[in-house]
């Protein structure tokens, strides 16, 4: 099976290696190149990890921090997920105590059918 590949953004630590320490520093070089973000949308770019990113943008990013792409962009191996064993619903069994909480469980409710006169 192949490993999943995904990555790291580094523009925060990279901005913060040239000095720029907020995301509103970012507007005025980018309006000079001619990429009119909002305040909102440098800050998710900045903040969070961009899913699409215009080839435009990125170009500007390394010409405005003069870094290469493998400086903003880590590739990294995906964490796979565990596979936690499904849990039996309609039995009386307890799920492993793997989850936690040990003996820790409330006693299954048993509901009877009510007598009307």
């Amino acid at each position: 099976m192949t490993a999943k590949l995904d990555y790291c953004w580094h523009l925060r630590k990279v901005m913060a290696d040239r000095g720029m320490f907020s995301t509103t520093d970012l507007i005025p070089p980018l309006a000079e190149r001619g990429i009119t973000l909002s305040t909102s949308q440098v800050y998710r770019l900045v903040v969070e990890r961009p899913e699409r990113l215009s080839l435009k943008i990125l170009m500007a990013l390394l010409d405005i921090l003069e870094c290469h792409m493998d400086d903003l962009v880590e590739p990294i191996a995906s964490a796979t997920a565990v596979k936690r064993p499904k849990k039996a619903a309609a039995s009386g069994t307890a799920p492993p105590a793997a989850d936690g909480l040990g003996d820790l469980r409330p006693k299954r409710a048993r509901i009877r059918g009510v007598d009307l006169p």
